[in-house]
């Protein structure tokens, strides 16, 4: 059990950089290329075990996706390294006309997702990649929320043929799995029970959903709270369990309100067990400059946000229940 209080702070980027190192050392066939951001992206670790298998692209993220693309056509695993911002707007027609649309086997490392990013400001702070990527066929997406699971998420990348996005952040986060929890592409995993409401969270907002639980187990309120770090394939099957069995949902992600976790959510329950759904997110707005804890503060995107939705979308729930 994680002390929510003093938790241990680790970097998703820096999971991401040694879960490559495990790969390269397991199978010959994983390169990585980088846009210029070797030690941004923690691909230096790679780099400096097999500096063969290393490609530095420089300034160039739509050159670098049809590089990758060449890789995988002779039986490579290409991983690439870039922020968030540039793969998934600069690069987007690379990724859904050679890619996507080709079914390749190819890794996308989106770092500095979110407005945690802090100083970079609003241009280095992807806010949509999720929503994006997960239009696309058959891309996967997946959201890891601390350093384990960004380890064993680049891990299941390489295992799984096709296209996959991994989105992970800048800063220290709180470290909430260990290094043997189970891990598995597309399924979400339970971390607290309850039979009142689910917070359904990914990347950071898992931690924030867990002191949201502490805080709601104080007023007499039983939260579900799983981790969602699979945005696609979405686990609909755990969806509906939990709507089944709490009957009310509060999503949380550093994202974009719209096409996002919650967007995913909603859908799976519209068609399944639909249920009142209330969303954490950034609203409908760019992010600025600043310290991340602030921003993520000043943006509604802490537990006690989550709390606030957890109330209200209670209240939707008792509703239903009178009418």
């Amino acid at each position: 059990m994680i002390d929510l209080a003093k938790p241990e702070m680790k970097k998703t980027r820096e999971g991401f950089g040694r879960g490559l190192t495990d790969l390269g050392q397991r199978n010959e066939d994983v390169v990585v290329l980088v846009g210029d951001l070797t030690d941004s992206t923690m691909v230096s670790f790679f780099a400096e075990q097999f500096p063969e298998r290393f490609i530095q692209v420089g300034i160039a993220e739509q050159n670098m996706m049809t590089v990758a693309a060449g890789l995988s056509l002779v039986g490579k695993i290409p991983f690439l390294s870039t922020y968030g911002a540039f793969a998934s707007c600069r690069a987007l027609d690379q990724i859904r006309v050679t890619l996507c649309y080709g079914n390749l086997n190819v890794k996308i490392g989106g770092a500095h997702g979110g407005i945690s990013v802090g100083p970079d400001g609003a241009t280095h702070q992807a806010m949509e990649e999720i929503s994006i990527m997960r239009a696309m066929p058959n891309m996967r997406m997946i959201v890891p929320t601390d350093f384990h699971e960004a380890r064993k998420a680049t891990i299941a990348a390489a295992d799984v043929f096709g296209p996959v996005y991994i989105r992970f952040g800048r800063e220290n986060v709180p470290v909430v799995t260990e290094a043997d929890t189970p891990f598995e592409l597309g399924k979400g995993t339970v971390y607290r029970d309850g039979g009142d409401l689910t917070i359904i969270a990914c990347g950071v907002m898992v931690y924030e959903a867990l002191v949201a639980h502490e805080e709601l187990k104080k007023e007499g309120i039983e939260a579900r709270v799983i981790n969602m770090h699979t945005l696609k394939p979405l686990d609909g099957d755990l969806i509906e369990k939990a709507a089944v069995e709490t009957g009310a949902f509060v999503t949380a992600e550093e994202h974009q309100i719209h096409g996002g976790l919650g967007g995913a959510v909603a859908e799976s329950a519209a068609r399944r067990h639909p249920v009142p759904v209330e969303m954490v997110a950034m609203d409908d707005r760019f992010g600025q400059s600043g310290k991340p804890d602030e921003l993520m503060a000043a943006f509604g995107l802490k537990s006690v946000n989550i709390v606030e939705k957890a109330h209200a979308v209670l209240a939707r729930k008792r509703g239903a229940r009178a009418a």
